[in-house]
C-alpha cells in the first residue's frame, strides 16, 4: 500500500491555497493549453471542471485568460481539476447558446490506465493499492503504448502524468491528434486494446496467425519484464490456487488434452495458429485500456498537476528517460512541497526584519519569483518544461513552413503580374 505517513486529508483545506497562490506552474500550464496561440479562441473555449469540498462538481468552466483562471482557482480551490474538450462557445456560457450549436470539437486523444484493471492478474495489492512489484506493469504499459503512438501512428508529443494514486494517463497533443474524429478515437484505441472481456471471459488474449507486427513489438517488451515480474515478484506458479489459474487458461485451448507442465518463458507451443505461452504473457502483463476514455472528445481527464486529495501527490509528468527508475512513492505530496516552501533559506533568514515591514503586494511579487523551484515540485514541472519546448519547436517549424509556402505562392503571383502586364 502507497504509504502517506507525511499527508492528512483533513489538513487540504489549508493547503490547497498555499499551493494555487504560490506553487501551481499557471505559467507553463496556459502556455500548454493555448498551443502557441495560433488559433483563436482555444484557450477560453476549453472547459474546465473542479471538484470543490464535500464532492461538489462544478463542469463548464471556462476562462479568458492566464490570470483569469489563477484568480478563479485560488478563490475557488478546486480538490480536484479535469480538462475537457475545446468547444465551439465558451463552455461558462452553454446554457446561452442555441440548443445543439454547443459542441466540442476538439481534445487531446488521451489514454487511462489504471491499476485495479489488473486486479485478477496482480497478487500483490488489489483495488486502490499499489507497490513497487506491480507499479512494473505500468512501465510496461508506458513503453508499449509510447511506442505505438509514436511510430505505428506518427505522433510526436506525448505527455505522460502520473495520476497521483494507482495509474498513468497520456495526452497525446498533436494538432492531428486533437482534431481526431469519435470513429478515428476509437480505431486507436481499439488498435491499441488486446485485452477484452470482463471477470466471466477467461482467456482474455486471443492471438491469430501470422502475429502482427505491433503484437511482436508489445511481446519484445513484456518479454524483458516477464520473468522478474511474473515468474519472481508475482510468484504467479507458487501457490495452487495461482498455477490453477494458467492452467485453466491452457485447458480452454486444448480441453480434449489434461496438460501437465511447468510454465516456462522461453517455451513456445503453436497449435491451430494458437500461441498459448504468448497470450499468457500478454494477459498478465499487457495494457489494460479504458478505451471509452479514448473515443470521447468530450470525456474529461485529471489535469497534470492537481493533487490526489486521498494521497495528497501530485499529478506529475514522467521523464520517460527515467522511467525505470521513477517511483510512484517519492512523488511529492502537498503537504511536503508546501512545507519545503516554508523553510527559510539563508538569505531569507537574514532578511526577516526586513519582509516583515514589506506590504502584502511587495511580498507576493517576491514570491511569485517561481516558488516551486525551491520544493521537490521542480524537477517535474521541469519535464513539462521540457515537453513545452518540443512542442513550441514544432510550433515554430509549421509557422517558418507555411510563411515558406506563403512567399512561393506570392512570388509566382507576383511572377504570373508580371508577364500580365508587359
Amino acid at each position: 500500500m502507497m504509504p502517506t505517513s507525511d499527508y492528512d486529508p483533513a489538513c487540504l483545506p489549508d493547503l490547497l491555497p498555499l499551493y494555487y497562490r504560490r506553487l501551481f506552474p499557471f505559467s507553463q500550464y496556459y502556455r500548454w493549453l493555448s498551443y502557441g496561440g495560433v488559433s483563436k479562441n482555444y484557450f477560453q473555449n476549453r472547459e474546465f471542471s473542479f471538484t470543490l469540498k464535500d464532492d461538489i462538481y462544478v463542469r463548464y468552466q471556462s476562462f479568458t485568460t492566464q490570470n483569469e483562471l489563477e484568480k478563479e482557482m485560488q478563490k475557488m480551490v478546486p480538490y480536484k481539476v479535469d480538462i475537457g474538450a475545446v468547444y465551439s462557445h465558451r463552455p461558462s456560457q452553454h446554457n446561452a447558446v442555441k440548443s445543439g450549436a454547443f459542441q466540442a470539437l476538439e481534445k487531446e486523444l488521451v489514454f487511462d490506465i489504471d491499476m485495479t484493471d489488473y486486479d485478477d492478474v496482480r497478487r500483490c495489492c488489489s483495488a486502490a493499492d499499489i507497490c513497487s512489484k506491480c507499479w512494473t506493469l505500468m512501465i510496461i504499459a508506458i513503453r508499449i503504448l509510447d511506442r505505438a503512438l509514436r511510430e505505428d501512428f506518427g505522433f510526436h508529443h506525448l505527455l505522460w502524468v502520473y495520476s497521483g494514486r494507482r495509474g498513468v494517463h497520456c495526452w497525446v497533443c498533436d494538432d492531428a491528434a486533437r482534431k481526431l474524429s469519435v470513429a478515428a478515437r476509437s480505431a486507436v484505441a481499439e488498435y491499441l486494446s488486446l485485452v477484452k472481456g470482463g471477470e466471466e471471459t477467461l482467456r482474455k488474449v486471443v492471438l491469430s496467425d501470422p502475429i502482427h507486427p505491433f503484437i511482436n513489438h508489445s511481446l519484445s517488451v513484456v518479454e524483458r519484464y516477464f520473468q522478474q515480474y511474473a515468474i519472481v515478484e508475482q510468484d504467479i506458479l507458487g501457490s495452487k490456487e495461482s498455477v490453477d489459474k494458467v492452467l485453466a487458461l491452457l485447458l480452454v485451448q486444448f480441453p480434449d488434452v489434461f496438460i501437465c507442465l511447468c510454465v516456462s518463458v522461453k517455451s513456445s507451443i503453436k497449435k491451430g495458429g494458437q500461441y498459448f505461452d504468448k497470450e499468457i504473457m500478454l494477459q498478465y502483463c499487457y495494457p489494460r485500456l479504458d478505451v471509452n476514455v479514448s473515443k470521447g472528445v468530450n470525456h474529461l481527464l485529471k489535469s497534470p498537476f492537481s493533487v490526489h486529495p486521498k494521497t495528497g501527490r501530485i499529478s506529475v509528468p514522467i521523464d520517460l528517460k527515467e522511467l525505470n527508475t521513477f517511483d510512484p512513492f517519492e512523488v511529492p505530496t502537498i503537504s511536503l512541497i508546501c512545507e519545503e516552501l516554508e523553510r527559510p533559506t539563508a538569505d531569507e533568514a537574514e532578511e526577516d526584519d526586513v519582509k516583515d515591514k514589506e506590504n502584502e503586494q511587495e511580498a507576493g511579487e517576491r514570491r511569485r519569483i517561481r516558488d516551486y523551484k525551491r520544493t521537490s515540485l521542480a524537477k517535474y514541472v521541469k519535464v513539462f518544461d521540457r515537453f513545452l519546448e518540443a512542442m513550441a519547436r514544432s510550433w515554430k517549424g509549421e509557422m517558418l513552413k507555411k510563411s515558406g509556402e506563403l512567399e512561393t505562392s506570392f512570388s509566382v503571383f507576383l511572377t504570373f503580374m508580371s508577364f500580365t502586364y508587359t
